[in-house]
């Protein structure tokens, strides 16, 4: 640092130790308004990151809280099928209006922009995550309580730019009982520390089948590792969930707003205590 330094960094283009890191946060579109983020990450595919985190927004609502899904899966949305949605609501030049869900909970996904539901995008990396940007700087997003963010699977760009853009205020975890997991849980919650975002917990999904004959539980997946991995990383195990043909059937059927959420309310119990809910109007 110069001696004449006047502490105004703005002003001068010097590269010192005292000068504070720039914030990536990007800005909320000025008409809306989000009061909490919690992003829902798998470091991979196939364990149910989409049902967990509408099982979260539906509790969350069930509560009394005015809850929000962002979309952040842009090459494998699946949100607005499983909440019957086809299009945004419309688009001026304030910004674009979220879909709703039966319950009230608003949704952004590019499935909501496509010509059709099936249409790939194929997009590289940068565009996928300007265009995630932009569902926060650009949506309206009206006096939200709780946003989740359904994230795309692995520790690439779109995540990145995830974490570095939207002011998150925890991570949920969400694994399953393969030992393989493990390793990718460990990913996840490395990628969280190197961002210096909190973990709020874990969810473990497709926990155990119950037969439906006998009653008796059967691991599908076999032995579950859950509490070693929560227990090595020191994270609150937050729901174990079973695989459910009914919930599952209720996702593909856009019946989302209707599955039962009760295994998940310890979980947003725990959301609503780390983030004060005085600090929300209910």
């Amino acid at each position: 640092m110069s001696e004449s330094c006047n502490h105004d960094c703005a002003s001068c283009s010097a590269n010192c130790s005292s000068r504070e890191q720039e914030s990536l946060i990007a800005q909320l579109n000025p008409g809306a308004k989000v009061k909490k983020v919690y992003a829902v990450v798998s470091g991979k595919g196939g364990v149910g990151k989409s049902t967990v985190t509408s099982m979260l927004a539906v509790a969350m609502q069930k509560k009394g809280y005015q809850t929000a899904i962002l979309d952040a899966d842009i090459t494998g949305p699946s949100i607005p099928k499983a909440f019957h949605l086809d299009h945004a609501d419309a688009v001026d030049e304030v910004g674009l209006l979220p879909a709703r869900t039966e319950s009230g909970i608003q949704v952004m996904s590019v499935n909501l922009l496509l010509e059709n539901e099936t249409d790939p995008v194929i997009w590289r990396g940068p565009i996928l995550a300007g265009a995630v940007k932009q569902f926060w700087t650009d949506v309206l997003w009206e006096d939200v309580d709780y946003m989740f963010v359904d994230m795309p699977p692995g520790t690439g760009d779109v995540p990145l730019t995830v974490f570095q853009s939207l002011p998150i205020d925890g991570i949920i975890l969400v694994t399953s009982p393969q030992d393989l997991v493990s390793m990718v849980v460990a990913k996840a919650v490395r990628m969280a520390e190197m961002m210096k975002l909190p973990i709020v917990g874990i969810v473990e999904n497709y926990s155990w089948l119950v037969c439906p004959d006998c009653g008796r539980k059967i691991n599908v997946f076999g032995k579950s590792h859950v509490e070693e991995m929560a227990k090595e990383y020191n994270l609150a195990i937050l729901a174990r969930l079973p695989i459910d043909a009914k919930v599952a059937q209720q996702m593909d059927n856009g019946q989302a707003d209707e599955i039962d959420t009760e295994p998940m309310d310890t979980a947003a119990d725990v959301i609503i205590e780390q983030s004060g809910s005085a600090e929300l109007n209910r």
